[in-house]
Formats: C-alpha cells, sequence, structure tokens
C-alpha cells in the first residue's frame, strides 16, 4: 500500500507561478488591474475568442449570462442532468425552469436529438456541457439552435484546450470556462466568459461589478473614479490580480499539462485493459483534441458484492483518492422534493450517476503512482 496519500486531484504550481503572484503582491495593485486584463487577452489567445471576460468563478459568469439575457419566470433552459449543480441551482434561482436531458451512455455528454426532444415554446437558452475534457458534438446542436431561435451557452468548465473538429473550444459563441484548483489551469478560485458578441461581453462587465459603467478604481491615485456611475444594478464578481496572474503563468503551460495528462491517461487504459469490471468513458467519434480534464471510469462490479461507493471507499483506505463527477443532478434532494424530478426520466444519465468514479489525474503525477492506483484497484475488486 502507498506509504502517502494520493489526491485524485492537485494544482500543479511551479516557482514561475509563485513568482507572479509575489510580484503582483509586491506591486501595490492587488485587486482588479492590469493582470486581469492581460489574462482576458492570454484566454483570448489559447482559444481564439474575440473577446473574454474574467471573474471569480465559473458560477459567478453563468449568474452574470444568465441575467443578460433575460432568462426569468416562464423561461427554459435545457441542460444535461449529468452537470455540476451550480448550472440548474442558478437557473432555479433566475426563476426559470431546467428541462434536464440525457446524455451519451459512454461519452456522458448530450446530442443534437435530445436536446431537441426537450424544447417547448417555453425554451430560451441551451446549455450544452463538454465533459471530462472532452468536446459535445456542437455543430448539429449549433445548427438546431439557429433553426428554432434558442440561444446557446457552451459550459466548457472541463474544457480549456480542449478541440472540436480543428477550432479551439471558445473560439466562436459564447463559452464558461472554470479555473477552479481541479482544473486544467487555476486561479484559485476563477472563471472567464468568452463570446464573439461584443457587446453581450461589456454587459457582462458591467454586471460583474455593480453595473458600474467604467473601471471603479483609479490606479493613479488607488481611489473611486468620480465617473464611476451605476448603469443597472450589478454583482461583486471581479477576479483579482493576483489570481489573473496566477492564470496568466498557468495558461503559458496549458499545452505541457495537457500533454501530460493525455499520456497519463494513455498509460491508465493500457495498464487497466482487461479488467471488465472498470469500464473507462469513450472518446467521442468525430474529430477533437481530448485536455483529460479527468479520467472517469465506471465501476461495474456489483455482481461481486462490490458498489462503486464502497469501491471508493477501499481505495482511500489504500492512500488512494477519487472523486465522484457527477451525482445526477435531477435526483438530488431538492430536485425530487421540490420540482418532482424522479429516478427513471434519464436512464444512461442515472446508470452512469452510480458507477462513475473519477481516479486520480494531475500533471505533476507519474507512471509509479498510476501502478500504484491500478495495484489498489486489483487489490479491491480481488
Amino acid at each position: 500500500m502507498r506509504k502517502a496519500f494520493l489526491p485524485f486531484s492537485k494544482p500543479s504550481i511551479t516557482d514561475e507561478d509563485v513568482a507572479a503572484v509575489t510580484a503582483v503582491l509586491r506591486s501595490g495593485w492587488i485587486t482588479t488591474g492590469p493582470k486581469n486584463a492581460d489574462f482576458e487577452r492570454a484566454i483570448c489567445a489559447a482559444t481564439g475568442a474575440p473577446g473574454a471576460v474574467a471573474l471569480c468563478s465559473a458560477t459567478a459568469g453563468l449568474h452574470v449570462v444568465l441575467k443578460a439575457m433575460g432568462i426569468g419566470p416562464g423561461d427554459e433552459v435545457i441542460t444535461p442532468s449529468m452537470t455540476w449543480v451550480s448550472t440548474p441551482n442558478l437557473i432555479v434561482l433566475s426563476g426559470a425552469k431546467p428541462v434536464f436531458v440525457d446524455v451519451d451512455h459512454d461519452t456522458l455528454m448530450t446530442t443534437a436529438d435530445r436536446i431537441e426532444a426537450a424544447i417547448t415554446s417555453r425554451t430560451r437558452l441551451i446549455i450544452p456541457v463538454h465533459f471530462a475534457g472532452a468536446p459535445a458534438d456542437m455543430a448539429p446542436i449549433r445548427a438546431l439552435a439557429a433553426r428554432r431561435g434558442i440561444a446557446l451557452v457552451e459550459d466548457a468548465a472541463h474544457a480549456i484546450g480542449t478541440g472540436y473538429r480543428g477550432e479551439a473550444v471558445g473560439l466562436r459563441g459564447t463559452a464558461i470556462f472554470s479555473f477552479h484548483p481541479i482544473k486544467n489551469i487555476t486561479t484559485g478560485e476563477g472563471g472567464a466568459v468568452t463570446s464573439d458578441d461584443a457587446a453581450f461581453l461589456d454587459r457582462l462587465r458591467r454586471l460583474k461589478f455593480h453595473g458600474l459603467g467604467v473601471d471603479a478604481f483609479d490606479r493613479q491615485t488607488q481611489g473611486r473614479a468620480p465617473q464611476a456611475e451605476v448603469l443597472e444594478p450589478g454583482y461583486k464578481y471581479n477576479l483579482t490580480d493576483m489570481a489573473a496572474a496566477l492564470g496568466i503563468s498557468q495558461l503559458a503551460r496549458l499545452e505541457a499539462m495537457n500533454a501530460r495528462r493525455r499520456a497519463l491517461v494513455a498509460y491508465y487504459r493500457e495498464r487497466l485493459d482487461g479488467i471488465e469490471e472498470i469500464v473507462p468513458l469513450a472518446d467521442p467519434p468525430y474529430p477533437h483534441v481530448h485536455s483529460r480534464h479527468l479520467f472517469i471510469v465506471r465501476v461495474c462490479a456489483r455482481k461481486a458484492g462490490l458498489d462503486r461507493d464502497a469501491f471508493m471507499r477501499e481505495l482511500k483506505a489504500r492512500n488512494i483518492g477519487t472523486g465522484l463527477h457527477f451525482k445526477a443532478a435531477h435526483v438530488q434532494k431538492y430536485y425530487t422534493e421540490v420540482m418532482g424530478l424522479r429516478r427513471g426520466m434519464l436512464p444512461d444519465t442515472e446508470w452512469n450517476s452510480d458507477r462513475i468514479c473519477s481516479l486520480p489525474l494531475f500533471p505533476d503525477m507519474n507512471e509509479g503512482d498510476v501502478d500504484d492506483v491500478v495495484a489498489a484497484i486489483r487489490e479491491v475488486l480481488a
């Protein structure tokens, strides 16, 4: 058994990252300022997006996006149930109704035909999810949204560095990225919205910081600019320059870190081959670049008396950390008790929700760590 605990995820922080943040701390300007602007430009360079707005979280990004789109009571928003709860939570908090759709059994991403079957006269927005570092099949989803006149926002929280049919996720339309510590790059906490709609991004900038029409602070005086006026009520979702500096430094290593993730997943697949109880997700069949945000397997060992939760407990007892991404939103307590949702509605989502497990994956791992994980898996299954 391993002597040291192996977490399922760990941010890769270098001396250069530390130096970048330290420089901001010593500059005397640590909140939103020039590093935010630099970070937004770096996000655009990485994704090809015409514009970006950095925020304190991807959840904050979704909140201001829903607000800017006027999503509210009487509206419906279509999204997979196989997603983090922030998406349906914010839809509910806006006064709208989340309409959950099923996913492909082996990629855990929804499709245009599943979405189309859920469209009603009240559908205002579609939020497909790029999952675990793989891209959803966006061409038919975009065509559907355009044909039906419905807004489209991509949940790209897992997809920084992901490619779809020769394009980076975020290049076109509107997408929301996360830079939480488990993501492929991190700002500690943080997120960004990319879009090809400049006016929409201007609205998001206003909403993310109190509804002010100009920058709130004058760097020279460290005071409040007299011309800063509220144009509409807004929120407090700005990203600090400390966080942005870390993001800039991390983005410079994105391709190298993603390449390391891909190498580790390839080794995982080689070592897990032949263990029939452990079934990795399938890669999409269309052209793509996988950023390998998560390495998710399905634990199919119930006939041996071992369910997923017991499997995770047994790995933890052997100093192997795991994650769960995700318990389906529609079967969580609020959504069953208050909204009347129930098991049986989304069979592929539910089958996977009961079995999925995220194995350790982060750039600073080595092949010996993978060997330890696989050895522990074999021991648990035995």
